[in-house]
């Protein structure tokens, strides 16, 4: 079916989105890997589209399998992206995926040495399990995500893989979030339940279990859904009393994180807030559209890895609302943080939030936000341009303003 000749390259040794992630899944030096088609190997992928575009490992299993890959839950994606997986998944299903010219990554093991997914078939009591594997460019923050598939295409799970100090932690924390959820119901919104927390190797990997095949994208992606924030928030129980800001753990465990650079912005801010009283409370952390989907009026809702509690109620909406500003519509960081403050003055009131407490969320995210990026930067990613030192001159303005 594949006519690509033998390479004798290993793509671990590249220094792209293809290497980093072939790192990460492939680690054991007993295996090799080649590209082009092998005869006999223990797994083979399409590169989709390209060795040096690679955004994409297409088992070449079961052609079931291989167009399963490509059309399970596509009704999620932008519509350029759907159609070009239907593309796909169309050829695969019809054996004609060899037209694409995609290169052929071939991993062969020698007897005794298993792949990732086959260690998780046995854990999870499934005879066998197929992996697509996405790629995206390397980071030190990024994980290697794999859909995995039974012998008939059905989705078993997505298993997230830690490989290094920061992603294993990562792992970590979202298994336990998970693991820690209050049983559905209310206004709560839909979580994929934790199948399994395990450590392959040095590697910390947690698999979930997969969405309904008919889950949908939002209709309205901009809308926060504030019922479902608010009991998240409130693990679906009642709220907490409000308690004054310096009063409990949250400066505290700003300052045991923090950094000279922003402890202005935060003795500022306990000196303007310190004795307002605001409600506190969980967060998911990441909730933005693009972790959201639908389902006969279910609210679904993954990637809990960056979930906390003790935070200010209207974390998640003002996270919304600067993610969005920022991802989909590239605007600068101030017009972020005004995009902030529009939400929190929109749909605030709905939260319980009075005008003096909009004011501090906002500026109380913008530094968590901050910190967040220190952190990642402390953690060998670097400073995201977009948003250092561009924080810091957008809290002291806020929070010194000129008398």
């Amino acid at each position: 079916m594949y006519s690509e000749s033998l390479v004798a390259t290993d793509p671990r040794d590249r220094i792209d989105g293809l290497g980093w992630v072939t790192r990460a899944v492939f680690d054991d030096p007993r295996l090799r890997l080649t590209i082009g088609a092998e005869p006999g190997a223990a797994a083979s992928y399409a590169v989709v589209p390209s060795l040096d575009r690679a955004r994409f490992l297409l088992p070449l299993g079961p052609r079931r399998v291989t167009a399963a890959s490509m059309l399970a839950y596509n009704a999620l994606r932008p519509p350029k992206v759907r159609a070009s997986r239907a593309a796909l998944g169309l050829l695969a299903r019809a054996g004609a995926l060899g037209l694409t010219r995609a290169p052929v990554l071939s991993v062969s093991a020698p007897n005794g040495v298993e792949l990732l997914w086959d260690q998780l078939a046995g854990l999870l009591g499934r005879p066998r399990l197929h992996a697509a594997i996405g790629i995206r460019p390397p980071d030190p923050h990024h994980k290697p995500t794999l859909q995995l598939f039974d012998d008939a295409g059905r989705p078993r799970g997505y298993a997230k893989v830690g490989w290094n100090d920061g992603t294993r932690a990562m792992v970590r924390a979202e298994a336990a979030a998970l693991a820690g959820l209050p049983p559905p119901g209310g206004d709560l919104p839909v979580t994929p339940r934790l199948l399994l927390h395990t450590r392959w190797h040095d590697r910390e990997v947690a698999v979930v279990e997969p969405m309904p095949g008919d889950v949908r994208r939002l209709r309205h992606p901009d809308l926060p859904r504030l019922a479902a924030m608010l009991a998240v928030a409130r693990r679906g129980g009642p709220p907490e009393p409000p308690r004054p800001v310096a009063q409990g753990d949250f400066l505290a465990a700003w300052r045991r994180r923090s950094a000279p650079a922003i402890a202005p912005a935060i003795d500022a801010l306990e000196a303007r807030d310190g004795g307002l009283l605001v409600e506190f409370g969980d967060w998911h952390g990441d909730w933005v559209p693009w972790n959201m989907a639908r389902r006969r009026g279910e609210l679904f809702l993954w990637d809990w890895e960056n979930s906390g509690s003790g935070v200010p109620v209207g974390f998640d909406l003002a996270h919304q609302a600067f993610q969005t500003a920022l991802s989909t519509r590239g605007r600068p960081a101030a017009g972020c943080a005004a995009a902030v403050d529009a939400a929190l003055a929109t749909h605030g009131p709905a939260l319980g939030l009075a005008p003096a407490v909009q004011r501090f969320v906002a500026e109380a995210y913008l530094i968590e936000l901050w910190l967040r990026t220190f952190e990642l930067s402390a953690d060998g990613a670097g400073w995201n341009p977009k948003l250092h030192p561009a924080l810091l001159r957008i809290l002291d303005a806020r929070l010194n303003p000129p008398r």
